[in-house]
């Protein structure tokens, strides 16, 4: 349709003067700065400021959170391994050892001592709350699903309603009691605990 088909290298098809390309691929400040890449203001190790306690040039951060924030991450996107070695040779662990084995109390479902634990780690009583009702509310559907309709009523009664938290909620996980289709409506994940222990 017209259009002609350039033939010659890219190089050559530059519409501006050839002089001032070749000034400006000489011109020192140019190559300064694209010889000052980020690549080795990364590679630099960051500086302890005093006391150790903190760490970069203008010694805002805090070495251990720093740490922490690093270990999170390797964590998060699954590289657990390496997330354990920076906790052993920093020696900064990313929890207390109240906060693990509370972890582990949960985790095996050992409901009583994970609400035990729970109330001497310091959360406020709002956190302390919603957070203790979580857990039994695991621990409810974990005894219907094991067929305790007795243990599990008496968790509701007992445990869980007496916190204030959620009734909306309450109100549902009591129906689950009456109609175990209710139970499936609820959202039961795969991610259940071992069982109940406590």
């Amino acid at each position: 349709m017209g259009v002609a088909e350039d033939s010659e290298p890219p190089l050559k098809r530059v519409k501006g003067p050839l002089e001032e390309s070749k000034s400006l691929l000489e011109d020192h400040s140019t190559t300064k700065f694209v010889s000052c890449s980020l690549g080795g203001q990364m590679a630099r190790p960051l500086t302890s400021q005093g006391d150790g306690e903190t760490i970069g040039s203008q010694g805002v951060i805090r070495k251990a959170e720093f740490i922490k924030i690093i270990t999170r991450a390797l964590y998060s996107l699954g590289y657990d391994k390496s997330g354990a070695l920076l906790e052993e040779e920093s020696g900064i662990p990313l929890h207390s050892s109240m906060v693990n084995l509370f972890m582990g109390q949960v985790t095996n479902g050992k409901w009583h001592d994970s609400v035990a634990t729970l109330r001497t780690i310091g959360l406020s009583d709002e956190i302390m709350k919603s957070a203790s009702f979580l857990i039994l509310e695991q621990k409810f559907l974990e005894l219907l699903k094991m067929e305790k309709v007795a243990a599990a009523l008496d968790t509701l009664r007992n445990e869980i309603v007496p916190l204030y938290v959620n009734l909306d909620r309450v109100h549902k996980l009591a129906s689950c009691i009456i109609s175990p289709s209710q139970y499936i409506r609820l959202g039961i994940s795969g991610q259940d605990t071992e069982g109940t222990k406590g």
